[in-house]
């Protein structure tokens, strides 16, 4: 599964996680991307889309 979206291009960040005690650690945050097949300029292709874009292109008709 592709860590980035076709549509909107959102791909991983970097962050930290923060303990009790404020000790900050590295970690990702994935967008979730998902493997969807959609209309694209009349023809059906599948795609990796996060789930935001789905979101939108349902709501878009």
């Amino acid at each position: 599964m592709s860590g980035k979206c076709d549509v909107c291009g959102k791909t991983t960040v970097f962050g930290h996680n923060v303990s009790f005690s404020k000790r900050r650690t590295n970690r990702r945050f994935a967008p979730n991307v998902q493997r969807k097949a959609m209309t694209v300029n009349g023809v059906t292709k599948r795609v990796n889309v996060c789930t935001r874009c789905i979101r939108t292109a349902v709501k878009s008709g």
